[in-house]
């Protein structure tokens, strides 16, 4: 239960339950026997790593994924004991706490196989590994054309490679031809190489490439060993709706104050909005400072009781002002849904020029998570 210290600004709620939701959802849409790993880099995308990956781990998660060391040692001191695999990169010199925390390294170049097993050496130990295949992403990984080089540090005595993957790029850009063929491009590389890795002796227990992107467009790339959605978990990017998913996270406020103004007043820093009319203004204690980009001004509307309420003005580091003109519900005090389960946060990630994962990745550290 929320304290009032906790909902007397500005805060998010969680529902675990909907986390819970989404990835038993998503477990249903997968080929039978599909192992699942849930993703909670970047806090589990803002939503607290910690707690949702507890919540994972009770539901039957396979593995879990986050982006570097830090990441996975907060989720070992919390005492998760389920897999994590690290798909980015990790200083050799680590490699004993790897080891020692039993954490999954991702594994993308020749130099750095040859540097990991040689700390491995060092300590005694041996190095769980996924490969990474970079079949388009451009970004990390071994050359899709490069199989003699991972079959070479497959053979590394010091590394165990259980896994391989690799990342699409477009994949969740349904009704793209362009987009498609390229999908379906690096899927082939990435099956192509496996195939060849297998013909050379060289095997992994996992094999994993299904995003979102994939587990909502392209169900025959599901059917490896493990789907690996990221945005998903969380109730967004199932443009479709076939998977009834839920969204996590409810981005909470107050009415701090209200005021009246007459028709052409103007409204916050360089008054880019005029009133046209007697207009009845809120004052919301949120702003950019509180992950609400300031890009939006003037672009977004709020749930209030009664409907909803436009932006007005220049959105400000710490507050924000809305029209209640037409909402007499709402009034000092009234709570304010910045988006959740009506403001939703598709139009706001369209209104900003992005994705909805930078919106909830940009929720800051000084608002409060409070768990349901």
């Amino acid at each position: 239960m929320e304290t009032e210290a906790e909902t007397r600004r500005t805060w998010a709620e969680i529902s675990l339950d909907n986390i819970a939701h989404n990835m038993h959802a998503i477990r249903a849409a997968l080929p039978a026997g599909t192992k699942f790993l849930g993703v909670v880099k970047a806090d589990a995308y803002g939503h607290g790593a910690i707690p949702v990956a507890r919540r994972l781990e009770t539901e039957g998660a396979d593995y879990l994924a986050v982006a570097c060391l830090d990441e996975a040692l907060a989720l070992r001191s919390a005492g998760i004991q389920a897999p994590v695999l690290i798909l980015g990169y990790t200083p050799p010199e680590c490699v004993p706490e790897l080891i020692a925390r039993r954490v999954t390294q991702a594994l993308g170049s020749a130099a750095d196989a040859a540097a990991y097993a040689a700390a491995a050496r060092a300590c005694g130990g041996t190095l769980r590994v996924h490969i990474k295949m970079d079949t388009g992403m451009s970004r990390l990984g071994f050359s899709w054309e490069d199989a003699a080089d991972i079959a070479a540090a497959c053979r590394l005595p010091e590394l165990e490679p259980e896994g391989i993957f690799t990342h699409f790029a477009m994949s969740d850009l349904p009704g793209d031809a362009a987009a498609k063929s390229y999908t379906e491009m690096q899927f082939a590389r990435f099956t192509g190489t496996i195939a060849a890795l297998e013909q050379a002796g060289v095997r992994f227990q996992i094999r994993h490439c299904a995003n979102s992107g994939a587990v909502v467009n392209y169900v025959e790339m599901t059917a490896l060993d493990m789907a690996r959605p990221g945005i998903l978990l969380y109730g967004y990017g199932d443009s479709s709706g076939r998977l009834g998913l839920r969204p996590c996270m409810r981005l909470m406020s107050r009415v701090c104050a209200v005021h009246q103004y007459a028709a052409g007043t103007r409204v916050s820093y360089g008054g880019t909005f005029t009133t046209s009319r007697e207009t009845r203004m809120g004052v919301v204690p949120a702003g950019y400072a509180d992950g609400l980009h300031r890009c939006i001004s003037n672009r977004c509307a709020f749930a209030v009781p009664g409907g909803m309420a436009p932006q007005r003005g220049r959105i400000c580091m710490d507050m924000c002002m809305i029209d209640l003109t037409d909402l007499p519900e709402a009034g000092l005090g009234s709570p304010v849904e910045i988006f959740g389960e009506t403001a939703g946060l598709d139009a706001m990630a369209e209104a900003a020029g992005t994705i909805t994962c930078e919106l909830l990745c940009s929720v800051s550290r000084r608002v409060p998570r409070v768990y349901r």
